[in-house]
Parts: structure tokens; C-alpha cells; sequence
């Protein structure tokens, strides 16, 4: 019988686009990335971190939230229901979770604070440890 009170299983994003993840991880433009593998989260993540470091949060606003909402849509695919847990362990999951943490991070920078508290709290919602991991020193 199941624990209906442990709530939901986790939601795991396949790992879809070894190539692109490869090609970011040699140092591939992500801009190029995006382009060739639009689907892909980690590349609008790092097009959203890129841009935030270049001072443009406006930018980065826009990045983040096409990866977000790309998220959004992989993880209803695969499960998810609105809520529950979208482990950081699982590496799929991180390119979701960096663009949420990228959306807040722009949001806060423009000053569109309920923005970046619901991305915060939902970040965290997701896994605390996502929460950490992205945590700015």
C-alpha cells in the first residue's frame, strides 16, 4: 500500500540532448546551443547567467523565463503535477532549476520583487538543495 502522505515521486527530465550538454560542457556558445537544440534548459540557463554577468538583467530576465517556461512544459511531460519534489541531484533537472534561480536572481535585479520571492520559494519547493547550490556567496 502507499504512504499517500509522502506526497508526490520525484519528477526526473530525461536526459534528452547529450549532445548539447556535451557541447556546453566543451565551452560551446550557448547561444548557438539554444538555437540548435531549443528544447534544451541547461543552454537558456547559461545564456541567463551569461547575460546577468555582462550587467544586463533585463536580458538575462528574458533567457531565464523562456527556460523556465520550456521547464514548465518538459516537467507536465513527464509527470509532474503542479508540485512536488524536482530533484537538483538528478542532472537533467538542473537546467530548470538554474533558469528558476536566473528568473529570481534578474527579477530581484529589476526590481520585480514578488517575481523573485515566488521564484525563490519555488525554487526551494523543488529542493531545498538546489536552493544551496545556487546560493551566491
Amino acid at each position: 500500500m502507499d504512504n499517500l502522505l509522502a506526497g508526490p515521486p520525484p519528477t526526473l527530465l530525461p536526459d534528452d540532448a547529450p549532445a548539447a550538454d556535451a557541447a556546453l560542457a566543451r565551452g560551446a556558445d550557448p547561444a548557438g546551443v539554444a538555437a540548435a537544440t531549443p528544447t534544451h534548459l541547461a543552454a537558456w540557463a547559461a545564456l541567463a547567467d551569461a547575460a546577468f554577468a555582462a550587467g544586463d538583467p533585463v536580458a538575462s530576465y528574458a533567457y531565464a523565463r523562456v527556460g523556465y517556461h520550456r521547464g514548465l512544459d518538459a516537467l507536465r511531460r513527464n509527470g509532474w503535477k503542479g508540485f512536488g519534489p524536482v530533484p537538483w541531484s538528478h542532472e537533467p533537472n538542473r537546467g530548470f532549476l538554474r533558469a528558476l534561480h536566473a528568473l529570481g536572481r534578474a527579477a530581484a535585479a529589476i526590481g520585480e520583487n514578488d517575481e523573485a520571492q515566488r521564484c525563490a520559494t519555488f525554487l526551494t519547493d523543488c529542493d531545498p538543495a538546489a536552493t544551496a547550490a545556487l546560493a551566491t556567496p
